[in-house]
C-alpha cells in the first residue's frame, strides 16, 4: 500500500512540474498566498497552494472574510488592491490599451478608480513611456506610476 501511495505521490509531482504555470498568481487568498505573494515561478505558486490546502486557510479565510479572502468572492481591500489584481492579470492588453488612449482595460480601470474611462485614456496614452519604462514592467510598478500619474 505504501508503495502505492509514494508512486501516486511521485506521479502527480512529475505532473505538476510538467504543466506551465503562466498566472502571476493563481492560487486564490489564504495564508499560503499571503506567505508567498509577490514571488512568480512554479514552485512559490506550488507552495502557496500547498499551504492553503494543508492547513485549510483558504476555506477559513474565505468563511470569516480574513487573509485576503472575500466571502463573495470580490477582491478586498480598496481600490489599489483592486486595481493590482487587475494589472496582474491584464498587463499585456493594458499596455497595448495605454499606447492606442482607448480599450477594454481602459474601461474596466477607470471604473475601478472611479473615474472617467476617456481622461484615463488620454493619462495613459501619454504617459505610456513612465508607466512601462522597459519591456519587464511589472504589475506593481506599473500600478503605483499610474496612481502617481492619476493623481498629478
Amino acid at each position: 500500500m505504501k508503495k502505492i501511495y509514494l508512486a501516486s505521490l511521485l506521479m502527480g509531482g512529475a505532473l505538476m512540474m510538467s504543466a506551465p504555470a503562466h498566472a502571476i498568481d493563481s492560487t486564490g487568498c489564504g495564508l499560503g498566498s499571503m506567505a508567498w505573494r509577490g514571488n512568480s515561478g512554479r514552485v512559490p505558486q506550488i507552495l502557496a497552494a500547498t499551504t492553503n490546502g494543508s492547513f485549510g486557510t483558504q476555506t477559513f479565510g474565505i468563511s470569516s472574510g480574513t487573509s485576503g479572502c472575500d466571502p463573495n468572492g470580490r477582491v478586498t481591500g480598496g481600490t489599489g488592491k483592486m486595481a493590482l489584481a487587475f494589472l496582474e492579470n491584464n498587463l499585456e492588453l493594458y499596455a497595448m490599451d495605454a499606447a492606442a488612449g482607448h480599450g477594454e482595460t481602459i474601461d474596466t480601470l477607470a471604473g475601478i478608480l472611479n473615474m472617467d474611462s476617456e481622461k484615463l485614456g488620454e493619462i495613459s496614452k501619454q504617459n505610456f513611456a513612465y508607466l512601462f519604462a522597459d519591456e519587464n514592467a511589472d504589475a506593481l510598478d506599473v500600478t503605483l506610476k499610474l496612481f502617481q500619474v492619476v493623481q498629478a
